[in-house]
């Protein structure tokens, strides 16, 4: 599971929903790595269809090869954008202390407390849902590239045959309004459509985050997937520099990533509908698989899977 549920001991019709994480800059613009980190730290808590955080304890450290002068700059910037990613998230942010270390850390501690209703756990796929997918793949090889075009190194200098400065960047600023933006939308509507499991995409990948589910489910069932949505000029940047491949079979590492959601057949185009209108246009949501009996727990990706460009 991507987060704890423990029913609470006095008061039976609570449940403590909680999940830790955090991770390293991938940015340089240190308000927009807080922004990515509340986002990704929050995820764990919709995948299971909770759309309130009662708590959100941040945990950030200050890298020691910063000055003084430095960290006073750089640490304000990350702790704003997470503050203000988490009045979207309709929380408050708690900061108890910032520890030095060699790496600059950032993640946190989001709680819950609710009634079961308002949890869907992410084991009860049935036969014939679908699986829907609600943000784009290729987040990091995108943010790699900005880097590498920063660094203006041989990667750089490959891409820079086929794309201009612009079009690298502009694809790098697609991958970050994915990465900030939250999954809470996402796990309102697996309420209304009935939704019957769900985990985010991150480190994993599509696939192995897929098969995780797979394998946490009650009856033994097949998830294929027979879609690969992917951010515009991501696939082509892996094509010219030979990193296609995990774009390709859906193991790329992700950042920040959608939710993938098991949910009936009949309300699959409803929800991806619905999600497009209530994010305002913003993001997408796209069915790109299935779920059918099978006699093992397992996630396949289909012979000649669709690639979607996407651009946001």
């Amino acid at each position: 599971m991507d987060c704890s549920v423990v029913q609470c001991q006095r008061q039976k019709e609570f449940y403590l929903v909680q999940t830790v994480d955090f991770f390293y800059p991938l940015v340089d613009d240190p308000k927009l790595m807080g922004k990515i980190a509340l986002a990704n730290v929050v995820s764990d808590v919709y995948a299971i269809g909770t759309t309130e955080i009662d708590k959100l304890n941040m945990i950030i450290s200050a890298p020691t090869e910063l000055s003084d002068k430095e960290r006073d700059i750089v640490l304000p910037m990350i702790i704003e954008g997470f503050q203000e990613s988490a009045q979207l998230a309709g929380c408050r942010v708690n900061i108890q202390n910032i520890a030095l270390n060699p790496w600059c850390i950032i993640g946190g501690i989001a709680t819950s407390i609710c009634k079961q209703s308002e949890i869907i756990l992410p084991y009860n796929a049935k036969d014939g849902d679908h699986l829907v997918l609600t943000k784009p793949l290729g987040i990091q090889l995108a943010t790699n590239a900005c880097i590498w075009l920063n660094d203006k190194n041989e990667k750089y200098h490959k891409l820079a045959e086929h794309f201009s400065d612009q079009i690298i960047f502009q694809t790098f600023e697609m991958a970050l309004k994915s990465m900030t933006f939250l999954n809470r939308d996402a796990a309102k509507l697996m309420h209304k459509y009935e939704a019957h499991a769900a985990t985010d995409v991150t480190g994993f990948g599509l696939m192995g985050h897929a098969r995780n589910l797979a394998e946490f489910q009650k009856e033994r069932l097949q998830f294929v997937v027979t879609k690969l949505p992917i951010l515009k000029n991501v696939l082509e940047f892996g094509k010219i520099l030979s990193l296609d491949a995990k774009l390709r079979n859906g193991t790329s590492v992700e950042t920040s990533g959608g939710l993938l959601i098991a949910l009936p057949a009949k309300h699959s185009e409803a929800f991806c509908k619905e999600f497009y209108t209530l994010t305002k246009g913003e993001q997408n949501a796209w069915t790109i698989g299935y779920v059918k009996q099978a006699d093992t727990r397992e996630v396949i990706l289909a012979e000649q899977p669709e690639y979607i460009e996407v651009e946001l």
